[in-house]
């Protein structure tokens, strides 16, 4: 994670100490949603460094509805807020509901919060549009350092340095779902195949084994990872991103050998000399 300018860090710090308490009486007192996103707003300002007079536009609209904020960057929307009563549990067709204003909007992070529960999510345009819940936070919990340096990501500071986009990019590749789609991917299999090969040739009298990707496959499937990830109903779409890496690896490695036997070729120069005994005779090829 970028590193927090201590000017920012002691903003969000303050922020925290500042907005607990509030939330805190806001939901004894189960205040409405209208209340709720007024609390919100200070809190971008406060605690997140946004401008609320010109960087944050109340009921944003999209289509024939609207969300209930937005945040504006140099003129353009950077992300859009749905929020909840403070005293309203977050549920999954309020999920739906933001994440459905992000894809009409062609914004790609919507966030979901109630003031206490902060939700941030990616939205990814493909076919189907989905959607990857990237930070989930409970501010009232908020102690550690660790915890003010996750709200710096969606501070107006992290933005503009891309610092969510960042912390996604490393929780992904730290993803359980993805490290076992690596490893059950053909490279890797291969790559595990051969290692085996050499451990069972270091006992000179063992007979060679004879040992394949799939047998190899279900061992892994069956006794190494967790049942819970592989059966996870996002591990088809970690399996399609590594296959796509290796696709796209593939392919730039058949371009470099590609490109390798051209430079060859092109070294390689063919020069005519003539037969003994004869003008006429055919020519003869030979490598400069």
């Amino acid at each position: 994670m970028s590193s927090i300018p201590n000017k920012v860090a002691d903003r969000i710090v303050a922020g925290i100490k500042k907005y607990q308490p509030i939330l805190s009486d806001a939901k004894s007192r189960d205040v409405g949603e209208a209340d709720t996103v007024t609390i919100i707003r200070d809190m971008l300002a406060d605690v997140f460094g946004y401008d609320k007079f010109t960087e944050v536009t109340a009921e944003q609209g999209i289509k024939t509805s609207s969300c209930d904020l937005a945040i504006k960057l140099n003129g353009a929307i950077a992300t859009l807020i749905e929020a909840k009563a403070v005293g309203i549990e977050l549920k999954d067709n309020h999920v739906f509901q933001a994440v459905n204003y992000a894809a009409n909007q062609g914004v790609n992070w919507v966030i979901l919060t109630n003031g206490i529960c902060w939700r941030v999510y990616r939205v990814t345009f493909a076919k189907p549009i989905s959607n990857e819940l990237v930070v989930d936070l409970d501010f009232l919990g908020l102690k550690a350092k660790d915890d003010f340096e996750t709200l710096y990501l969606w501070s107006k500071e992290g933005w503009t340095r891309t610092a969510l986009d960042e912390y996604e990019a490393e929780e992904q590749a730290r993803s359980p779902l993805l490290i076992a789609a690596t490893i059950l991917s053909d490279p890797v299999l291969d790559m595990i195949r051969r290692q085996l090969k050499k451990v069972s040739k270091l006992n000179k009298d063992a007979p060679d084994i004879q040992i394949d990707n799939d047998q190899i496959e279900n061992v892994l499937r069956t006794s190494v990872i967790k049942r819970e990830i592989l059966d996870d109903p996002k591990a088809a779409d970690a399996r399609r991103k590594v296959a796509k890496a290796n696709n796209v690896s593939l392919r730039s490695s058949d371009s470099k050998d590609k490109e390798k036997k051209d430079e060859t070729s092109a070294a390689v120069s063919l020069t005519v000399t003539p037969a003994s005994g004869s003008a006429d005779s055919a020519p003869q090829l030979a490598p400069a």
